[in-house]
């Protein structure tokens, strides 16, 4: 025989006495032999995927899987749901009924394996290990003119670079109904599951879109008849002469054609390259008099405000569909016969109001 051959044997025989003195200590003490640490070695045994050679990434949230499962536009290798639940009900059962019946593996880790895997992230007890989503080409966002529909609103992103800013942006145009939302492919974040999470999910039912010559692609939509509305924080007295560009405040703005709302960096705002095609800027007047240094707000703070003052503009929300949902109480229709007062939208001037209420 070898001497490696010997060598192994030894080896062998080392480990099975090891193995023999643990498992033979465990029965007197009363324990099941390797209950304990086989359960949680079987727990554990979650081999990574190699993801650099599948090209998968894990996305976690209970919003983010179920929604990514209900679009079924990723790949699914695997679905991961917390173990020791006392029984999964509600949108956790739906998951695991899903990947049942398209034969997607289930695993049960614990937590704290979850928590590795997530780095920590709030994964809510639901991971899943999928094929990643990517920004289509802007030419795949239909060749919609200005004379189609004249409330149109596409949002536009330039270098937008912080995955949760990102996800709450996508959020709010989900939400609000913005038609189309397109991104700077430079220095832009991708989509990641930071920012499905963030978006609670909202980006695995959303088209997003990428252009990598943003201002290229305002002008053509400039020439096709569409307005194209910038933003810029609460602007200075000497900005507001040297920009050239009408700044307006989003309470005073007028949704009356198809519109590209457009919206910069966290930090730098918009380049000056995107910002000499815009038409105009939109900005958020403050309350009172700021210092220096706090003169703008988080962008996806701002997207929220600009949005909704422009939203509430459609024509499909008018004054007397609020003015029937402000009369609509949770018992039904209210019995008073008195009307609520409704607050004219800052956006509509008064001969605007009137020419609406005489049908004009």
């Amino acid at each position: 025989m070898s001497p490696l051959s010997a060598l192994g044997g030894a080896t062998w025989l080392r480990s099975g006495h090891l193995f023999a003195r643990h498992f033979s200590q465990a029965a007197r003490r009363g324990e099941r032999p390797g209950g304990e640490e086989l359960r949680r070695l079987r727990l554990d045994d979650l081999a990574r995927t190699p993801r650099s050679a599948e090209g998968l990434e894990l996305l976690f949230g209970l919003s983010p899987c179920v929604l990514a499962l209900r679009a079924a536009r990723r790949r699914v290798a695997r679905l991961l749901l917390q173990a020791g639940r006392s029984g999964l009900q509600g949108e956790r059962a739906e998951l695991l009924r899903a990947a049942e019946a398209r034969d997607i593996p289930v695993l049960r880790p614990r937590r704290q394996k979850l928590d590795a895997l997530c780095r920590h992230q709030v994964h809510q007890g639901v991971c899943m290990e999928v094929s990643p989503l990517r920004p289509r080409p802007w030419t795949e966002a239909g060749d919609a003119r200005s004379g189609d529909d004249p409330q149109q609103l596409w949002l536009v992103l330039e270098g937008l670079q912080d995955p949760r800013n990102l996800g709450a942006v996508l959020r709010s145009a989900h939400f609000l109904g913005v038609d189309q939302v397109i991104t700077s492919r430079r220095n832009s974040c991708p989509l990641t599951p930071v920012v499905s999470k963030a978006s609670a999910g909202a980006m695995e039912v959303m088209d997003v879109f990428s252009t990598d010559d943003l201002d290229g692609f305002l002008q053509a939509k400039v020439r096709q008849g569409w307005l194209v509305a910038g933003t810029v924080g609460c602007p200075r007295p000497e900005i507001s002469r040297s920009s050239g560009i009408p700044i307006v405040s989003c309470l005073e703005f007028l949704w009356d054609r198809p519109t590209l709302l457009v919206l910069g960096n966290e930090g730098s705002g918009l380049s000056q390259e995107v910002q000499a095609s815009c038409q105009l800027l939109l900005t958020i007047l403050p309350g009172w008099q700021l210092p220096p240094g706090l003169e703008s707000l988080n962008v996806s703070v701002a997207a929220g405000i600009i949005l909704h003052s422009i939203c509430s503009q459609r024509k499909g929300f008018s004054e007397e569909k609020k003015r029937g949902q402000l009369l609509q109480g949770p018992q039904g229709p209210s019995a008073t016969s008195e009307e609520p007062t409704v607050v004219q939208h800052p956006g509509l001037s008064a001969g605007s109001e009137k020419e609406r209420q005489d049908g004009g």
